[in-house]
């Protein structure tokens, strides 16, 4: 087998990519707004049978390969899929049970669903299964983890942050995920930056979410750890009404607000070092904000542009699916 495919389907967005066995090396990929959270809404007021809700979801997946297809102008017809994130969870089309701490690294011991080719759907599926934590849980985020981690890397006491919607902080010790904790940063920044008041003293700058002004993202970020967030959000009203910022500053400011107070609860980290993981341009304010934070800690950037991939790659291997 020359080729696979690897499917990130995450709560807010599908992400598909057709890559090499040997190595994982990306051929083409195809990405969407069609996350699990807007899927299953469709689901929901479709009227269709739970039985044929398998179906409901693989035909997302299969229109996306179809159009791998167009662009290759190849038949991909008995590829491999492997797919990860949300899809296994209760709004997903298989509920996979979730894995239990401590779970090793390099992935061995995790859990994964088979689902056999039909004549609509002719490939191989796999499914992997997400983390389970005493009070938290993950789909997806484990399998960027077991993509980012070096051949023979020894983690003996880090932390790997995974920024979106709902970011993640992973701790690592002795190769062993030993615990995490789940932030709700993105998706508050979406409600109130799209259906709260301070909606209208804010906007992204020249159309760009992500183009913002690092200073004053940067005062957010220290009004974080000096203040109560709620209060503190009220500001970006009261910026805007006494011309402290204006929308776009503001935009920044409310970022850095979250962000800080997000990266506010690693301050008593006892991690030798700390890993943002990230592909989105939102890390490079991550990053800003972690260097001010801990100029003491040793910080590494990781792209996980393909660690999904990778991850997949690695969970194939073991499970011997390529031949």
């Amino acid at each position: 087998m020359k080729y696979f495919l690897s499917c990130d389907w995450g709560t807010t967005s599908f992400r598909i990519k057709l890559a090499f066995t040997n190595d994982g090396g990306v051929l083409v990929e195809e990405s969407s707004a069609e996350g699990i959270a807007r899927v299953f809404e469709q689901w929901q007021q479709s009227g269709y049978e739970e039985a044929e809700r398998s179906g409901f979801y693989i035909d997302v997946v299969h229109r996306h390969i179809k159009s791998i297809e167009e662009k290759r102008s190849q038949s991909l017809s008995g590829v491999p899929i492997l797919i990860s994130g949300m899809a296994s969870s209760s709004m997903g089309f298989i509920d996979i049970s979730y894995n239990s701490l401590p779970f090793p690294i390099d992935g061995t011991s995790i859990q994964i669903a088979f689902i056999a080719p039909s004549k609509a759907f002719e490939h191989d599926t796999w499914v992997v299964s997400g983390l389970k934590a005493a009070d938290d849980v993950m789909r997806g985020e484990e399998t960027q983890l077991v993509g980012c981690i070096e051949q023979e890397y020894t983690v003996k006491n880090e932390i790997f942050i995974f920024p979106g919607t709902h970011s993640k902080h992973i701790i690592v010790k002795n190769n062993y995920v030993v615990d995490f904790k789940t932030y709700m940063t993105g998706e508050i920044f979406a409600l109130l930056t799209r259906h709260s008041i301070l909606k209208n003293a804010v906007e992204p700058n020249r159309g760009s979410e992500r183009d913002i002004d690092l200073k004053v993202f940067m005062m957010g970020v220290n009004d974080a750890l000096s203040s109560n967030l709620l209060h503190a959000m009220f500001k970006v009203r009261t910026n805007q009404l006494f011309e402290v910022y204006n929308k776009t500053e503001n935009y920044g400011y409310l970022s850095g607000l979250l962000i800080g107070a997000e990266l506010k609860d690693l301050l008593d980290a006892e991690a030798e070092i700390i890993n943002l993981v990230y592909g989105l341009e939102s890390g490079i304010y991550y990053h800003s904000a972690l260097l001010a934070l801990f100029p003491s800690k040793r910080i590494k950037y990781l792209q996980d542009q393909n660690a999904t991939v990778i991850g997949h790659l690695k969970i194939a291997r073991l499970l011997k699916i390529f031949t």
